[in-house]
């Protein structure tokens, strides 16, 4: 068929021609946006789920119907090396300098301007000395102690109530939120409560591996009663046989109920692996209906390209020894293992690969499901592990 006109569209966080199984998610988020925009804010977001289930595109879809009901949106990808005040100084600062530009009142400017000089007191604060071209003096006794749980939740104030003045409001979008650091989530949390206290229109949403809502529970007692923590998981059979049909159907191509219940059972419904099955069979079928045969040609070529874009570029962040607590993991199945059985695979005692394992966890490798369990954080990894073999 022709290559050009494939629908699907394997890629991180790149959106799939349809959006399936989310549609409670994103009606649920409106919702809480609506709310907050008339001054009602409940509790903010956080998706959580395993690699490869559309957290991100999820988000993204976030971003989009925030942006409709006319809130400020500051989005930010963390990484483990970014610094995240910085971003954030960086993202409230295009928020502000938007709200400035609006044709508003000259009260509603007063406090767009005093939000600023609190902002540039923030920045006076960040640890790589960046500074920031912000057009006002910093405002003394705000968001300059030094503290970043009191200094972030005066910058957030302000920037909630510039926002509540032009009849806005302010989104907080954080991607991989797991690499956060504590004190960097106990701040969000604390200026988030803050703002919902005050009734200012800010909302957060973030998305992040499983270990999330423990991390949020860490850094603060009462984060669970700020957040819902929807998960996002694999889609259902239904879910994902339209996911593949659905995009195929507008080009006027079909597929046989053969060919989908392949596609299905070899993705086992992760959204990624579902796209990267429809773009690879795309390519390789001769023409509408497409086949099981046609399917069963291209799985050489799908688990390569899962292989070497999905799974092989996540063992490059570790290190030898924890690369043979991961293949220990895999040889004893799919999981998840308690942490005992893990360690007599390595023929070692537990207390001894505990750093191993903490390690895996901060790097977003793998998590806890329960006490003294262990899984891992990427759908079929240790299928992987087992097919290279030696390799790593």
């Amino acid at each position: 068929m022709d290559r050009f006109a494939n629908p699907y569209r394997p890629g991180a966080g790149t959106p799939p021609p349809a959006l399936i199984g989310r549609d409670d998610l994103i009606e649920g988020f409106e919702f809480t946006l609506r709310r907050a925009m008339d001054r009602r804010p409940g509790k903010s977001y956080m998706a959580i789920g395993l690699r490869g289930v559309g957290k991100t595109v999820l988000l993204n879809r976030f971003i989009h119907v925030a942006r409709d009901v006319g809130m400020e949106v500051g989005f930010i990808e963390v990484t483990e090396v970014d610094n995240f005040r910085s971003l954030l100084s960086i993202r409230l600062r295009q928020t502000l300098l938007e709200l400035q530009r609006r044709p508003i009142r000259d009260a509603v400017r007063t406090v767009v301007t005093k939000a600023l000089a609190v902002l540039r007191s923030f920045t006076l604060q960040l640890p790589d000395g960046s500074s920031f071209s912000l057009g006002v003096d910093p405002l003394a006794g705000h968001a300059d102690s030094g503290q970043l749980s009191e200094d972030l939740t005066d910058v957030i104030i302000a920037v909630g109530e510039a926002a509540a003045g032009c009849g806005s409001g302010l989104v907080l979008a954080i991607d991989e939120a797991q690499y956060l650091s504590k004190e960097e989530l106990a701040a969000l949390v604390a200026a988030v409560h803050r703002t919902t206290q005050l009734d200012l229109p800010v909302v957060m949403v973030g998305a992040g591996l499983p270990q999330l809502p423990g991390l949020l529970g860490d850094a603060k007692s009462y984060a669970e009663r700020l957040f819902e923590f929807p998960v996002v998981d694999s889609l259902s059979e239904a879910e994902a046989a339209e996911a593949i049909v659905l995009p195929a159907q507008e080009q006027d191509v079909e597929f046989e109920p053969t060919a989908i219940d392949r596609i299905v059972a070899q993705s086992r419904g992760y959204p990624y692996f579902l796209q990267e099955w429809g773009f690879h069979v795309w390519n390789g079928s001769p023409g509408s209906p497409v086949t099981e045969d046609d399917v069963r040609s291209v799985r050489a070529g799908v688990i390569a390209a899962l292989d070497n874009n999905f799974f092989r570029v996540r063992m490059d962040r570790v290190t030898p020894k924890e690369r043979e607590y991961l293949r220990a993991m895999a040889d004893l199945g799919p999981g998840p293992h308690r942490s005992g059985d893990i360690a007599a695979q390595l023929g070692v005692k537990s207390e001894s690969v505990a750093p191993r394992r903490g390690n895996l966890i901060t790097k977003g490798m793998i998590y806890s499901p329960a006490h003294g369990d262990t899984a891992f954080t990427v759908p079929l990894f240790d299928d992987f592990l087992r097919r290279v073999g030696s390799e790593f």
